[in-house]
């Protein structure tokens, strides 16, 4: 019943949210507006810009005066292939404010959500043998238990080849500084907030000498014509277009929108179709034709093998500049209050030792 809500990919480099009704949509772009104030000095809420994508204020299609869109930083913008995964954070995904019966429509959506801390919402993990992005929507995250959620999570840094534990790491890092900012205040609780992963699922990251092998950066497409792609929030999750809601969808998020927008979009769902793939081959040469990533003689067409080395042996100074975004997302539900907000640190240490031990078996 929730209204479907798009995120829409600006080409300035921004994405378009649009406001929900009220409250909650008000409430967000109050939250965003005292974070952001240009007037604002108050130490803690500077720092947490940091954990937040950049505000650019509101906009409005000339056309539909009265829809309200928060100007959002597009996180996955500087990625080739972006790996995304959502993760609501919180011992509780209801405000205080809510009646009993938003309470228990709540709790009943996932009740171990009390005892685990967080729910993933949803993810989109690029697997690079097949080219192909492999999507896991809300009810993934639903059916995740106390036993099977370390491997559930763990999905997200397995990329076909091999398990990213550089990207584990660098994510456990930044979840780390978050959860400083959140030991250190109490004038915010945050509910039914979600933390943003983004990591680069392509093999470009960096280059890396295997003996005579170099891989150097595979040329990127413009980021304009590609970037992160085909996400739009629904119910406050990571939905990708499939082709069955694709009218449905296109239809609900070009509404009112000028004609630039709704082309814009179409150029999207189009190359969803292709799952993104290397299709525009006037942009981007063949993975492995290209010379500039891998060429198959120099591998002596031992592909899999060299590059499970790349992404499971990188050398420890490049695993930790691990290309990783985590950045807190949707505000519907923040409030002032005058305590830490324990249900966030809660989730938050709870994540954080679920990754570690990830990582250490």
């Amino acid at each position: 019943n929730a209204s479907l809500l798009g995120i829409l990919q600006h080409p300035d480099g921004t994405v378009l949210k649009q406001l929900q009704p009220p409250p909650r949509g008000p409430r967000e772009q109050e939250f965003y507006n005292k974070v952001y104030d240009s007037a604002c000095c108050d130490s803690i809420l500077l720092e947490l810009r940091e954990y937040l994508p950049k505000y650019f204020g509101v906009w409005s299609p000339p056309t539909a005066p009265n829809d309200t869109y928060l100007k959002l930083e597009d996180v996955t913008r500087k990625f080739n292939k972006p790996c995304i995964m959502d993760v609501k954070i919180g011992q509780k995904s209801y405000d205080p404010y809510a009646s009993a019966e938003k309470i228990q429509q709540q709790v009943s959506k996932y009740p171990l959500m009390e005892e685990i801390g967080f729910l993933v919402l949803g993810m989109r993990v690029y697997h690079v043998s097949s080219d192909s992005y492999e999507t896991q929507n809300q009810h993934y995250g639903r059916s995740l238990t106390k036993e099977t959620v370390k491997d559930g999570i763990s999905k997200f840094f397995h990329n076909g080849y091999c398990l990213r534990k550089d990207v584990i790491a660098a994510s456990i890092q930044k979840i780390e500084k978050i959860l400083e900012w959140f030991e250190g205040q109490e004038q915010l609780n945050f509910y039914a907030s979600s933390l943003l992963f983004v990591y680069e699922g392509s093999c470009q990251a960096t280059t890396v000498r295997l003996s005579d092998v170099t891989l150097a950066e595979k040329r990127g497409v413009p980021k304009g014509l590609l970037s992160g792609g085909d996400i739009l929030e629904y119910n406050n999750n990571i939905h990708v277009i499939n082709s069955t809601e694709n009218g449905k969808i296109e239809a609900s998020v070009s509404k009112g929108l000028s004609k630039f927008y709704a082309l814009h979009k179409k150029a999207y769902s189009k190359r969803h179709h292709s799952q993104l793939s290397l299709k525009v081959e006037n942009l981007e040469q063949d993975v492995w034709k290209s010379s500039a990533c891998i060429t198959q003689e120099h591998l002596n067409g031992n592909v899999i093998p060299q590059l499970e080395k790349v992404f499971c042996h990188m050398p420890a100074e490049i695993k930790e500049s691990a290309n990783v975004e985590v950045r807190m997302i949707d505000f519907a539900h923040v409030f002032p209050s005058n305590t830490k907000d324990e249900g966030y640190i809660y989730g938050l240490k709870n994540l954080i030792t679920v990754l570690q031990n990830i990582l250490d078996n």
